[in-house]
């Protein structure tokens, strides 16, 4: 058996060898591939076509991939810029809030003249259901703030008044708070053209609301929707002429004794962070 193998292997190898002699005799002799070779060009010429195919498509593959790690890099870079763009917005948002607010604080020192200020940021709120105060970072060690004094916003807006002070905090009841009360005049003109005189307060049933009550209104008093509420001066509580509200509904009491109205603060309350605290002022006697 093995001798038919190597019989076999040496006759194969034999034509091999025949054939591959006659190709070269023929493109020597006949200056042309002879018709040895045209039979072999025919024969491995799909094998040569799929390989080119293959070969272009491989190259295609990796323009592709070229392609997507450029884009990728690209991509990259633009995330990159955005992001940059982005906190550069960011920034001069900041600044421009903080122009603004510098800018309001001077427009009220200057329509304010003779108040003394102290700025304060707010701490936290505290939590209770039958209260409405908040903490702010000052005390009696750090400030002139003493209990008593009005809390504004730079824009002139009563929020409150601190109640108690400590070392270096200090807690401020808000015009909702049934603690707090304060002389007014309605009509939001502090002389003597304003519809008349009254006293705004916190009111518990009114506080859920986020409204106060101006209570016990006189009959000669007009008293209309939308009308603002500031305060009077009277008193030496409050300096005159800070915003606490406007009128929202008039009504009067179930026993017909006199009227009443609810009174909605200027300013949402819940969103202030920085309050300035009135330490000194000029008071009406």
């Amino acid at each position: 058996m093995k001798a038919l193998i190597s019989k076999r292997s040496i006759i194969i190898a034999s034509v091999s060898l025949l054939i591959a002699i006659i190709a070269i005799v023929s493109v020597n002799v006949f200056n042309s591939a002879g018709p040895v070779t045209g039979f072999a060009d025919t024969v491995t010429r799909p094998v040569r076509a799929l390989a080119s195919t293959i070969a272009k498509t491989f190259g295609n593959i990796y323009a592709s991939i070229y392609r997507y790690e450029e884009l990728e890099r690209r991509y990259d870079e633009l995330a990159r810029t955005i992001a940059r763009l982005q906190a550069d917005s960011r920034e001069a948002k900041e600044l421009a809030d903080e122009n603004e607010r510098l800018r309001d604080l001077l427009e009220f020192r200057e329509r304010y003249g003779g108040y003394e200020n102290e700025m304060a940021s707010l701490v936290s709120w505290n939590s209770d259901n039958w209260s409405s105060s908040f903490i702010i970072n000052k005390g009696y060690s750090n400030s002139n703030v003493a209990r008593g004094m009005g809390v504004t916003t730079e824009y002139g807006v009563l929020l409150g008044q601190v109640w108690d002070v400590g070392a270096t905090r200090s807690t401020v009841i808000t015009v909702l708070d049934t603690r707090f009360s304060a002389a007014v005049f309605i009509g939001g003109d502090t002389s003597e053209n304003s519809d008349g005189t009254a006293t705004v307060k916190g009111d518990f049933n009114q506080m859920r609301s986020e409204l106060l009550l101006l209570d016990y209104i006189d009959d000669d008093m007009v008293v209309n929707r939308g009308s603002s509420v500031v305060t009077s001066g009277y008193g030496g509580v409050f300096p005159a002429g800070l915003t606490i509200g406007d009128i929202v509904n008039v009504s009067r009491h179930t026993s017909g004794l006199g009227r009443y109205a609810t009174v909605r603060p200027l300013r949402d309350i819940n969103t202030i962070q920085t309050v300035f605290v009135i330490v000194a002022f000029e008071y009406l006697e």
